[in-house]
């Protein structure tokens, strides 16, 4: 049990996910998160109304199963795998943080200050954050998983040139949209 309750080193979980990545380009397939939000909306009828979604959803159907077992395990992990054990963050870091507010990285993996309080500024923030993910998402071609670990494995110039600007837009929102909203 141990082995589930502790971060697995990179040299074994790196190799795990290099596997499922040479699997799924022998079967001809790619996954991502972000193309079940049209798989779905296509399965419920949306291609009806709106063109995006007029496509053979069925031949993406395993991806769904991919993203029912992804939140099967995150439940399972979160509820029964949980050690309460808090991330390692350094001073630096923690400290910054504390001048913004966020006095919590030591207590959970998220800043409960954010998404344990329900008030107008968190869910407006919840509301727009959740809008430009998606957006990006879609205007991107996918999501980071998408495009970090099944693009990049592909040899994809397109999911170099979008986990680029991830990174980019994750520095500049930590470093100058950040500051300003806390």
């Amino acid at each position: 049990m141990d082995v589930l309750m502790e971060p697995w080193p990179w040299y074994i979980a790196g190799p795990l996910v290099g596997l499922i990545m040479l699997a799924l380009l022998i079967l001809g397939r790619s996954f991502g998160f972000s193309s079940n939000f049209r798989t779905m909306c296509a399965a419920l009828g949306a291609g009806k109304r709106v063109a995006f979604f007029r496509f053979d959803w069925r031949s993406q159907s395993w991806n769904l199963l991919f993203l029912v077992g992804a939140v099967a395990g995150g439940f399972l992990a979160a509820h029964f795998l949980d050690n309460s054990e808090a991330p390692r963050i350094s001073t630096a870091t923690l400290n910054k943080l504390a001048s913004l507010g966020i006095e919590t990285p030591v207590v959970s993996y998220y800043p409960e200050e954010i998404f344990d309080s329900l008030t107008v500024q968190n869910v407006l923030i919840w509301a727009f954050g959740g809008l430009l993910i998606g957006f990006g998402s879609r205007y991107a071609g996918g999501c980071t998983s998408g495009h970090a670990i099944s693009g990049l494995s592909n040899l994809e110039i397109p999911s170099l040139i979008a986990v680029v600007g991830f990174f980019i837009g994750g520095l500049l929102m930590v470093h100058l949209v950040f500051p300003i909203i806390f």
